[in-house]
């Protein structure tokens, strides 16, 4: 039976939009690009140029830091460009599809006769490395063997999509990919309460089921990683936050290709259907986003969850964590009649401010307007109900904007990543980007401690 861990801080944020259970067919529309910035801390060498043709799973760019280190073509096909910014920054390397698909052959090692820097090595030849994150700096791991490794398969934010139905057909792959991690270090699974994966994963050798039973963000690794093993200085864990890595990894054994596929929930209150598509890792969303909303609304196109994902355009590409596309209304031409004054039966309000909470348990059509402007901090305890996390939420954020690195480490900086704050940002009365001022933080770290 697996080990439950009870969490009562956090907030079940109900919105209007969620991806019923059944997949869309979508014709892609040929144009793919693999983008740097999806991973965080990764300074990109480009090893292809314009006009060069490439096989899924061969290389478009490395990391500098580590050439060794590379990042997968998810197609075959033609480099049609490797578009830049400002000083030289590469932004994407685009891929346009062949119609018929060739890999590269990466073979069927036997696992059972490799030990963990065998395996280690062969994710890393096959460019899928850089999809696993690590503890400390919340950034994409370095190529060393981790103290332990941590993977959350509950998905838990605001129409997020459901893992357990992404993974139905491809337990193996998940199984599969899972004991390869278990031969690089012990494997901690965090999954829901009452989870269909728990029977088939709990008799796996250095593998533990922990059962996280609790609101929003429990299904956060960081908030598992501090709830089952916290991070100490000078140790290294690897914190998978998006599982649909060890089924990457997965196939990568089973077949001996690199298989970017997903599934993606196309959800928010502006979409016309919700519901799952399968795509691959940097497909244009273009075709996906054709005729699926009201194109007479201002919305915002989110590549990722509400709380967590980045805002895009039609022209954007799915990004490397990418599990939802979202639509929700802009909300810049809302016009609403004496503004706070109204009982606002329509509104969510965490403190009760609006009538709503009358109604229970209902689901909102929440806007991206922030509805108010920055603040000075308020010491009120926010943060704190809605961090599971044994830390001083507000006085790391103090500490974080003086630039205090002592204090950083004292108060635990080393266990968090910016999407732990999250929710801490949504209820925020004081307006801050918590997720930013986190990210900065955790940079200026790495780099004082370089």
């Amino acid at each position: 039976m697996a080990n439950v861990i009870k969490l009562r801080k956090g907030l079940d944020i109900k919105l209007q939009g969620k991806a019923a259970e059944e997949k869309m067919n979508l014709k892609p529309s040929g144009k793919y690009a693999l983008v740097p910035d999806d991973f965080e801390g990764v300074v990109p060498k480009v090893v292809v140029k314009e006009g060069d043709m490439v096989k899924a799973g061969e290389a478009l760019f490395v990391n500098k830091q580590w050439p060794e280190m590379k990042f997968a073509s998810p197609v075959s096909g033609r480099v049609t460009a490797v578009e830049r910014g400002e000083r030289r920054k590469v932004l994407c390397v685009k891929v346009e599809a062949d119609k018929e698909q060739t890999f590269v052959d990466y073979g069927k090692p036997n696992m059972e006769k490799m030990d963990g820097k065998q395996v280690l090595g062969h994710i890393m030849e096959a460019g899928l490395l850089g999809y696993i994150n690590q503890l400390p700096y919340a950034i994409a791991t370095a190529p060393d063997c981790p103290r332990t490794i941590f993977v959350s398969a509950l998905r838990d934010k605001p129409l997020a999509c459901d893992f357990e139905y992404e993974v139905k057909g491809q337990e193996q792959d998940f199984v599969t990919g899972l004991k390869a991690l278990a031969k690089i270090a012990k494997v901690y699974v965090g999954v829901g309460k009452s989870s269909s994966l728990e029977s088939q994963i709990s008799s796996l050798q250095g593998v533990e089921v922990v059962e996280f039973d609790g609101p929003c963000p429990a299904g956060n690794v960081g908030v598992q990683v501090n709830n089952i093993e916290p991070v100490n200085k000078g140790e290294m864990v690897w914190a998978i936050g998006d599982p649909t890595v060890v089924l990457f990894i997965g196939r990568l054994f089973n077949t001996g290709k690199v298989d970017l596929r997903r599934l993606v929930a196309f959800c928010g209150s502006e979409v016309k259907k919700p519901c799952h598509v399968e795509m691959l890792v940097g497909q244009e969303l273009q075709t996906l986003l054709a005729n699926s909303y009201d194109q007479d609304h201002h919305v915002r196109i989110i590549n990722g969850n509400v709380l967590t994902g980045r805002q895009t355009t039609k022209d954007g590409y799915l990004g490397a964590h990418a599990s939802e596309v979202t639509v929700i209304p802009e909300g810049d031409n809302a016009d609403e009649l004496l503004g706070w004054a109204m009982p606002r039966m329509k509104e969510f309000s965490v403190n009760r401010s609006y009538f709503s909470w009358l109604f229970g348990k209902k689901e909102y059509a929440l806007d991206a307007r922030v509805k108010g402007g920055e603040r000075h901090i308020i010491m009120s305890g926010e943060y704190d109900r809605v961090l599971p996390m044994d830390i001083y939420g507000e006085y790391l954020i103090k500490a974080i904007i003086t630039g205090d690195i002592d204090k950083m480490e004292q108060l635990g900086i080393y266990e968090v990543s910016p999407e732990d704050f999250a929710l801490a940002e949504f209820v925020d009365s004081s307006k801050l980007e918590l997720q930013r001022i986190v990210r900065e933080g955790l940079n200026n770290l790495r780099k004082e401690n370089a």
